[in-house]
């Protein structure tokens, strides 16, 4: 007995001793919905092709075709079925690199379609349609997590779930449903789309308003903002890393129209890769950094987007998650910049390799690919801190699974957090993965977010991260 009590109390001293998981048990996979325009422009279904590569991250719930105002009177869910056939050829080579893919049966099984109708034409009595009647299962599920419908294009199906909902469930139920609904729309592609946020204000919504793009937080994913890396979203690159060579999936991406991937963002922070928090969206991530609040109205019917018989926009009802704006150096011209847009394109490198090492796995061996990297942090998430103190950002632990050498880089997102000004690290280098920090001095507790960026040395360099929240205390 002594010597089982011996054992006993050496393995809580260990256990007391150890360094603190950076986190919890692995999160459940989050559900996601798509709805899309699909064929009302190509970007769709380059989008559809990169949605693919990581839905092994995801319970897939639907592929539901719908309308927009760029395509009003036809859904094409045929043309979700036709990427799906190029995906069940690849699919089992997936599966090679990552656990998880789903079936091709099984995705196919959740293709859907709204009506041929445009806005709020196909909401109300008599405009039931199997994509609406589909989203409310998925809702009714027994399942607490979150549903996340991403839309590619206009949001009539899910406004005629929503009306449908409401005209049927007692309101308590009506309420739980709403509840786990997360929205994030590309702007606003039919009149449907501000008829939620104002009849649903509880709904979570990630919008930037207006139909005519003109402010669009998106347009970072792509678009030749200042400052931002056009190479790797040029038709040279996507012809060498997604198109040519790369088997069924990689031939089936269309080559660019307007832009490439506008729809992408929707789904971008939804990926695990250590930045990413989509319940916070003003945390920022590959998707984008958006903020809560009412927003003044602005007309978007300018600039390049201009149209001329294009609905008019109207002042919003309600808060929202939209625009917000990042200030970063780029690591192009080493000039600063600050949008909107630059939320998302200055992770444009990084999501950018991510995706053409997807689309390798989709042919070739384990050995012959690179994989991202894990990172580690030999301590919590979450950090308490008084004015002054000095403490340590450590990622020791992290390792490459394919043996790659990695480098590290520790940065302070200095817009995600409530503390505005610059911490100075002490001493400033790269490569420090276990980095000194002095708090800074506080009158009020104040929330400063840490960066670890973790690139590997492989082909093409893939980059994963951890986020530290610190909290300071004044002393």
């Amino acid at each position: 007995m002594k010597k089982l009590l011996a054992a006993l109390a050496a393995m809580v001293l260990l256990a007391y001793l150890l360094p603190a998981p950076s986190a919890a048990q692995a999160s459940p996979k989050k559900r996601v919905l798509v709805l899309t325009d699909i064929e009302a422009d190509v970007d769709d279904t380059q989008s559809l092709i990169r949605f693919l590569t990581y839905a092994n991250q995801w319970d897939v719930e639907g592929l539901v075709a719908t309308t927009s105002i760029h395509q009003k009177t036809r859904v094409a869910p045929e043309s979700i079925v036709n990427v799906l056939e190029a995906y069940k050829k690849v699919q089992p080579n997936l599966l090679k690199h990552e656990k998880g893919y789903p079936a091709y049966e099984a995705l196919k099984a959740k293709v859907k379609k709204g009506p041929a109708i445009y806005g709020m034409e196909g909401v109300g009595s008599g405009h039931d349609s199997e994509g609406a009647d589909w989203i409310i299962q998925v809702l009714e599920k027994n399942d607490p997590r979150p549903v996340w419908i991403t839309v590619w294009g206009g949001t009539n199906t899910l406004a005629q779930a929503l009306w449908k909902i409401r005209q049927t469930k007692a309101p308590g139920l009506a309420t739980q449903l709403y509840n786990k609904i997360r929205v994030y729309t590309i702007s606003d592609q039919d009149d449907s789309g501000p008829w939620i946020r104002s009849n649903f204000p509880s709904i979570f919504y990630v919008v930037t308003p207006g139909y005519n793009y003109a402010k669009a937080t998106w347009l970072g994913m792509s678009f030749g903002m200042p400052g931002s890396n056009t190479e790797v979203v040029s038709n040279d690159w996507l012809a060498k890393n997604i198109q040519q060579g790369h088997g069924p999936l990689g031939a089936a991406y269309p080559d660019v129209a307007y832009g490439m991937e506008g729809d992408t963002p929707s789904f971008l922070s939804l990926i695990s890769n250590g930045l990413n928090d989509p319940e916070h969206p003003n945390y920022g991530g590959w998707g984008g950094r958006y903020e809560y609040y009412l927003p003044e109205f602005e007309d978007s019917n300018t600039g390049m987007f201009k149209r001329e018989n294009w609905p008019k926009d109207a002042p919003e009802t309600r808060a929202t998650w939209t625009n917000a704006s990042d200030s970063i150096l780029s690591p192009l011209d080493k000039k600063g910049y600050k949008s909107n847009t630059a939320t998302i394109w200055r992770w444009r490198q990084e999501y950018q390799n991510d995706f053409a090492a997807r689309m390798a796995w989709t042919t070739k061996s384990f050995a012959e690919c690179n994989h991202p990297p894990i990172t580690a942090l030999a301590h919590s998430d979450h950090l308490t801190v008084k004015s002054g103190e000095e403490f340590h950002l450590n990622a020791e632990g992290t390792t490459d699974p394919d043996g790659d050498s990695i480098s590290y880089l520790w940065f302070q997102y200095p817009e995600a957090g409530t503390y505005k000004g610059f911490v100075s690290f002490k001493p400033f280098a790269a490569n420090l993965y276990n980095l000194p920090v002095t708090a800074p001095v506080v009158e009020g507790a104040q929330t400063i977010h840490f960066i670890l960026k973790v690139t590997d040395k492989g082909t093409p360099a893939l980059t994963r991260y951890k986020r530290v929240i610190v909290t300071v205390l004044p002393k």
